[in-house]
């Protein structure tokens, strides 16, 4: 889903091509970190039991997983004012080599139906929304494990998400960049954990614009909950983002240093066709304080930053 983010807050060129050439000849048999199957990380949102690793000959690619989905949104509270939307959805994730790989991009309102806060590709809104959440093991590069308890793998991890907007005052552009690991449940639950450090580029206009500001902390778990007769699987994807330590608040009261985003999906999936529904739990939505009193030039609101927010998608895998 993009159910990480939607327009919330936010991947220059990283480097990436240095941790490919130390990469080059580190190896020349698997580590634990390579035999590992895709999925007992629970990186990849979207993953289920079925699906990853990808079935040779059925899909496209046989680690590389891809999805479209039609997804409906209702009360999404990444801004004061809460949005309904019905975008397009392409999304990607699976492991090869050392890179763990996640990612959505979105068309915003591509159908033209929202409600009235909500602006899209064809209404001077964003024309594209997207989320990149790559991983690099540090255990493969090391070539040895690196466990520690039940730390059983560990990554550098980054999150950059990317809002185009109509214009530079309607766009965000967010790094986060740290430290990662998966963690050994001794159970079914798949559990995946992150620490990062928010640099911001743009803001959609904030005071905390082309700075480093904040912190974010990010669990994910994923509990296969069955088979069926029909050859569908049914799961449970669960990811937590709790953001802290943002300087926005200092300027503005109806910023807030915290906020936290708890996303509960059920995954219906058979081969190639897949079915979700997402409740979202919203606490001060994009640092926003719930109740505080705006006016964004048409007249004075109170924002709406705290409560459930709901999807429902119907996609296609390959």
């Amino acid at each position: 889903m993009p159910l990480t983010s939607r327009r919330p807050t936010p991947l220059t060129t990283l480097g990436v091509s240095l941790m490919l050439a130390a990469v080059t000849g580190v190896l020349s048999t698997p580590t634990q970190a390579e035999k590992k199957p895709l999925d007992e990380s629970a990186q990849g949102e979207a993953l289920s039991a079925e699906a990853s690793p990808a079935k040779k000959g059925v899909y496209l690619s046989d680690w590389f997983n891809q999805d479209l989905t039609i997804i409906g949104s209702k009360d999404i509270s990444f801004g004061p004012r809460p949005t309904d939307d019905i975008y397009l959805e392409y999304e990607y994730f699976g492991r090869k080599g050392p890179f763990e790989l996640y990612g959505y991009i979105d068309v915003p309102k591509i159908f033209g139906i929202g409600n009235s806060n909500d602006k899209g590709v064809w209404d001077r809104g964003s024309p594209v929304f997207m989320e990149h959440e790559p991983r690099i093991s540090i255990d493969y590069l090391a070539g040895r494990s690196l466990a520690v308890g039940p730390f059983k793998e560990w990554y550098v991890a980054f999150d950059w998400i990317y809002d185009h907007g109509s214009n530079s005052a309607n766009r965000a552009n967010t790094l986060y960049s740290g430290l990662g690991t998966d963690i050994d449940t001794r159970s079914r639950v798949i559990l995946s954990a992150n620490f990062y450090g928010r640099y911001q580029w743009e803001n959609y206009g904030a005071s905390n614009e082309y700075s480093w500001d904040g912190y974010r902390a990010q669990m994910k778990y994923i509990v296969p909950l069955g088979q069926f007769d029909n050859g569908a699987s049914l799961t449970y994807i669960g990811f937590t983002n709790y953001d802290f330590g943002s300087d926005l608040h200092k300027d503005n009261p109806a910023r807030t240093a915290n906020s936290l985003v708890a996303t509960n999906v059920l995954l219906y999936a058979f081969t190639h066709l897949r079915f979700t529904l997402v409740g979202r739990y919203f606490h001060n939505g994009g640092n926003w304080q719930d109740g505080s009193e705006l006016n964004f030039g048409d007249g004075n609101f109170r924002a709406r930053s705290n409560g459930w927010g709901y999807y429902a998608g119907v996609g296609y895998q390959f």
